[in-house]
């Protein structure tokens, strides 16, 4: 997951110039919607982004142990923590459903679908692809399409 996070030291809007949400570091959402121009001029340390990293990879893992009750390999646990530290837990709760029903393809699937963003056009809400999200889904979802062989439980450290 550290590969797929770019480390990027300032705040940024993650669609590009007034698109999207305000985030920093490596992918990590600072609020919705763009940042304000005194944002845009903040800078962060390494120290900061790795610290910051850390906390939230642990948080979206207690997000899967918390919510998943199914056995999972440990790259079913791995996609599903990088889905978690993306979307939050509210965002993976229904790819949760589908694994606590033991319905891998249907999780495959739920997380493949996962590739828009909310973003604000002309001063109304709207869903838009987001490209950088495609590759990330068809990551996470893979461990789900191919056939579990060592089981991870989930619950476990």
């Amino acid at each position: 997951m550290r590969a797929r996070e770019q480390d990027v030291y300032r705040y940024y809007n993650d669609m590009g110039k007034n698109k999207g949400h305000c985030t920093w570091g490596a992918g990590i959402l600072a609020h919705r919607g763009v940042c304000s121009i005194e944002e845009l001029g903040r800078t962060v340390s390494a120290t900061q982004v790795a610290m910051e990293f850390e906390r939230r990879v642990a948080e979206a893992e207690r997000g899967v142990r918390d919510n998943v009750s199914t056995p999972l390999n440990q790259a079913q646990f791995d996609a599903l923590c990088s889905l978690t530290y993306n979307t939050g837990v509210s965002g993976a709760s229904d790819t949760f459903r589908y694994v606590n029903r033991g319905d891998f393809a249907g999780a495959a699937d739920n997380i493949s679908r996962l590739i828009k963003v909310s973003v604000v056009v002309r001063g109304k809400k709207k869903k838009v692809v987001a490209p950088g999200l495609i590759a990330r889904r068809k990551e996470e979802s893979a461990p789900f399409r191919a056939e579990a062989k060592q089981p991870f439980e989930a619950t476990s450290e």
